[in-house]
């Protein structure tokens, strides 16, 4: 049997007015979902638990068949993971964001989705300038980097509230920095970022081509390394993961699935979907399951651009979901889970823990009579999982 978990990050969202009270999964041409949806089992499915960040680290967790309960620390970690840096069991990995400032308000959390040849030049010149052996700078993907505080936890950095820097785009910077004991330490860090990349070649280019400057970092989603135990062990599958983005390859790596590296895979509007498809297919040539992820109508409810965020459910549908159903037609040794980690409304511009719709379709699934695939035909459905990892549970193994 082949296995595909595919992953429309943050696809899900709410009704819109401009679109006559309709939500982009319903505006969206999406004729293989819906034919998913139809054929087979659908429904709704809660990816966090109770009390938890509606954060992608914590969704995907689930979707991957484990439960964040028991087993998340944070996403800093995970990310550290795809980037091959071994961490003690003290050390505390934060996510580092290069974002633009004005004043004091926060004004890009990923400064205009700076290109990762730039990033990475701004990341080792602020590991040069202000890295010591207790603090730690390391470049990632575009925006997204890293930073390592050497035996963290044992002085509680870990336990620091950290704000998401998507999540208070034009808010006052003082009045969100971490807090908890020690938090002046990484609030140093961070300013003293913003007096040395405001000045930076790279960022004085930036500005003079009306591009947003990476003039400060933002430290949040820390954690330790968390103890998982391998996919194989849980589910007796070898598989593999397909994203852009660090935190899934990471959460891959950890889970001991192999992690493929798509060219032109960007974590945005501009990826390579086609590439993605391709990859996912090969894959299961020789393995029994793939999980591919894909980050741009996550962005897009993040840059509240609905027509973008349309745009990505529908290249979804075309290229990811379309090309796996095609090269599957007919045959009784496949099945497929299609749904977004949760949503990522354009109207709220955040993550939110709303239950998000789920498709499945292939051997042994019984359509259930849905029309498309929607949030209002999931609410329709009598069809709900409390808990992200038993939808997983019962996709993989049929036991409910």
């Amino acid at each position: 049997m082949k296995y595909a978990i595919l992953v429309a990050d943050g696809m899900a969202d709410y009704p819109l007015d401009e679109i006559g009270g309709r939500t982009p999964l319903e505006v969206a041409r999406t004729p293989f979902m819906d034919y998913i949806a139809q054929a087979g089992l659908f429904g709704r499915v809660r990816t966090i638990p109770d009390k938890m960040t509606p954060a992608s680290d914590v969704a995907n967790m689930s979707i991957f068949g484990f439960d964040p309960q028991q087993y998340y620390t944070g996403r800093g970690p995970l990310e550290a993971a795809n980037l091959g840096i071994e961490l003690g069991p003290d050390d505390v990995a934060f996510r580092c964001n290069l974002v633009t400032a004005s004043a004091d308000k926060l004004i890009d959390y990923s400064s205009g989705h700076i290109k990762t040849g730039e990033s990475s030049q701004l990341m080792e010149f602020i590991d040069q300038r202000i890295g010591t052996d207790a603090f730690r700078f390391y470049p990632g993907i575009s925006y997204r980097n890293l930073m390592v505080a050497k035996n963290g936890a044992q002085l509680g950095l870990d336990k620091l509230v950290c704000r998401p820097p998507h999540d208070i785009c034009g808010q006052a910077i003082n009045k969100n920095l971490p807090c908890g004991k020690n938090a002046e330490a990484i609030i140093q860090l961070m300013e003293d970022s913003r007096r040395i990349l405001s000045t930076h070649e790279i960022n004085q280019v930036r500005i003079d081509l009306k591009e947003n400057p990476a003039n400060m970092i933002w430290l949040w989603g820390q954690g330790k390394k968390p103890d998982l135990p391998l996919f194989k062990d849980k589910y007796r599958l070898s598989g593999s993961v397909i994203s852009a983005v660090d935190l899934i390859k990471g959460l891959g790596r950890i889970l001991g699935l192999k992690v493929i590296d798509v060219e032109g895979a960007t974590g945005y509007y501009d990826t390579n979907y086609e590439g993605k498809a391709r990859a996912a297919l090969k894959a299961l040539q020789d393995d029994d399951f793939v999980f591919v992820h894909v980050e741009a109508p996550d962005e897009a409810g993040h840059n509240g651009d609905l027509r973008e965020k349309i745009l990505a459910i529908e290249r979804f549908d075309q290229i990811i979901v379309g090309s796996l159903l095609e090269a599957f037609k007919g045959r009784d040794d496949f099945k497929v889970l299609v749904l977004p980690d949760h949503a990522t409304p354009v109207s709220v511009r955040t993550h939110t823990s709303d239950a998000i719709p789920f498709g499945m379709f292939g051997a042994t699934i019984k359509s259930n009579g849905a029309s498309a695939y929607s949030e209002k035909e999931a609410q329709r459905s009598s069809e709900y999982f409390e808990k992200g990892f038993q939808l997983v549970d019962y996709f993989i193994t049929d036991l409910r």
